[in-house]
């Protein structure tokens, strides 16, 4: 696995893991990276530095793909248990929901749900916090 620096055409700055460099040129070609904070596809490899250890410091060994794959896993699942325990769900009235808490409308809290990627794209150029919730698709908690 292949640890990317990405950038995307706002200047958002995120990584990316993919399998191979052309693993990434034929995803970033087809529109299948995303920016996580606006969703632009517009995404490209930002410039990295070396991460090169001083004389005599010893670098930590770095995890094999299949255990870094597996501790990512393990971290998105926790973020979402831990948004459908503590977040309200609205399902597909999410982009509402939002606004109405954005423009005080209604009293803020924590909430998540379903939209779509132009209504996402919107809410961010209202100023609007939003951010995709990581993870498979399965049924919602009550």
């Amino acid at each position: 696995m292949i640890r990317y620096r990405l950038i995307c055409k706002k200047q958002h700055e995120f990584d990316g893991w993919f399998r191979s460099s052309s693993d990434f040129d034929e995803q970033a070609e087809t529109g299948g990276v995303t920016c996580p904070v606006c969703g632009s596809s517009k995404v490209q490899k930002a410039l990295m530095a070396p991460a090169i250890p001083k004389k005599g410091k010893s670098r930590k060994p770095v995890p094999a793909p299949d255990e870094a794959a597996e501790r990512v896993s393990m971290m998105v699942t926790k973020l979402r248990n831990h948004v459908e325990k503590n977040f309200d769900y609205v399902g597909d009235r999410f982009a509402e929901e939002a606004r109405r808490i954005h423009y005080k409308e209604t009293p803020r809290r924590d909430i998540y749900g379903e939209t779509t990627l132009e209504e996402a794209r919107e809410l961010v150029e209202e100023g609007v916090e939003v951010a995709p919730l990581p993870g498979l698709n399965r049924p919602k908690a009550n």
